[in-house]
C-alpha cells in the first residue's frame, strides 16, 4: 500500500471506490501469507467469491475478511469507512462527526458512532515506556459556567500527561491532581532508567525523580518558561493542539468519552513521522474487536 505522502483524497477515493477493492486491501493486511480461518487457524479455506466469504474445510466456521473485527457486521460501505479513516489520520485537529456527516452523506448517529469505533480501535495499550527526558504537566478540559469566575474547576475534567524529548506521549483522565495520582501515572508510562523528568511547581510532582531520574521544575507562576533545558513546552504544545480540537473541531467532548478522543491524539501525535499511518491505521482495527453500539452508549 502507498505511503502517507504519496496519498490524497482524491486518489483514495479513486483506488477504493468499491467494496471489493477495499476488501481486497483488507484481506492483504489481515492474512499476507494466506487467508486463515479466525476460529481454528486452518488453512483450508474454500472461497465463496459470490458473497465474499470463506468456508473453513477443517471447522466449517463461515466468515469474511471483516469478521471479529471493527468493521464486524457494519451496514456502511467500507469506501466510506476507508475516506473516514483517511480524514481522522490526516487532520492535525480531527474530524467532528458533524463534519464526517456531511463529507460521506450519513446521519449523524451512523458518523458518530464510526468515529468511535475508529477512535477504539487507535487505542494503545501496548506502548513502550518513556524515557531519557519526558515533560510531565496536567490541564483541565471544560468551558466556562455563567456566573463563575474564571478559576472555576466545577465542571472541568483533568487530563494527565507525560511526553518524551521527540518521542512519544501518553494521555489520560485523571480523578485528581493528587501526588499519589500523578506520581503512579508519571511511573507507568516512564522507564525507571529515565534520564530526566520536567514539570512545573505544582507540589504533587514533589519527589517523582529518584537516584537514577533527575527531577527539574520550572516556576509559571514568576513567567519562567525555560531554565537552560529545563522547560515543558513539549506536553503545552500538546495541551494547545487538544483545546484547539476540542474549541475548532469537535465543539463539545463529554467527559465519559474524553479518553477516546485522547486516545485518537496520541495515535496520530505518535506517528507524525509513520509514513504508513493509514496503513496501519487500518490493521488497528482489523484486529481491534467489534464496539456496539449499547456498549458506547451505556
Amino acid at each position: 500500500m502507498y505511503k502517507q505522502m504519496d496519498v490524497n483524497i482524491m486518489k483514495l477515493m479513486e483506488d477504493f471506490d468499491t467494496d471489493k477493492e477495499c476488501r481486497d486491501v483488507l484481506v492483504k493486511l489481515r492474512w499476507p501469507n494466506g487467508v486463515g480461518c479466525v476460529r481454528c487457524g486452518s488453512t483450508n479455506i474454500r472461497n465463496n467469491y459470490t458473497r465474499s466469504l470463506y468456508d473453513c474445510g477443517a471447522c466449517g466456521f463461515q466468515f469474511s475478511v471483516t469478521t471479529r473485527t471493527i468493521f464486524h457486521d457494519t451496514h456502511l460501505p467500507l469506501p466510506k469507512w476507508f475516506v473516514t479513516i483517511y480524514l481522522m489520520c490526516e487532520s492535525k485537529k480531527g474530524m467532528s462527526a458533524n463534519q464526517i456527516k456531511r463529507t460521506i452523506g450519513v446521519s449523524y448517529k451512523t458518523a458518530w458512532y464510526l468515529c468511535h469505533r475508529i477512535r477504539a480501535a487507535m487505542q494503545d495499550t501496548g506502548g513502550t515506556k518513556l524515557s531519557g527526558t519526558v515533560e510531565a504537566d496536567e490541564t483541565y478540559v471544560g468551558g466556562k459556567v455563567r456566573g463563575q469566575g474564571h478559576g472555576y474547576k466545577g465542571n472541568k475534567a483533568i487530563v494527565v500527561g507525560v511526553v518524551q524529548r521527540k518521542g512519544q506521549v501518553r494521555l489520560q483522565v485523571v480523578d485528581d491532581t493528587g501526588k499519589a495520582t500523578l506520581h503512579g501515572f508519571v511511573k507507568t508510562h516512564t522507564a525507571p532508567d529515565t534520564e530526566n523528568i520536567y514539570t512545573d511547581e505544582h507540589p504533587s510532582y514533589a519527589g517523582v525523580g529518584d537516584g537514577d531520574t533527575r527531577h527539574a521544575t520550572v516556576n509559571h507562576r514568576i513567567e519562567e518558561w525555560v531554565r537552560g533545558d529545563v522547560h515543558t513546552n513539549g506536553i503545552e504544545s500538546v495541551w494547545s493542539l487538544l483545546k484547539r480540537s476540542i474549541n475548532g473541531s469537535f465543539h463539545h467532548v463529554s467527559v465519559k468519552h474524553l479518553d477516546s478522543y485522547l486516545d485518537e491524539l496520541e495515535w496520530r501525535q505518535n506517528n507524525k513521522e509513520n509514513a504508513y499511518l493509514f496503513r496501519d491505521t487500518l490493521m488497528k482495527l482489523l484486529s481491534a474487536e467489534r464496539l456496539e453500539y449499547k456498549n458506547l452508549t451505556a
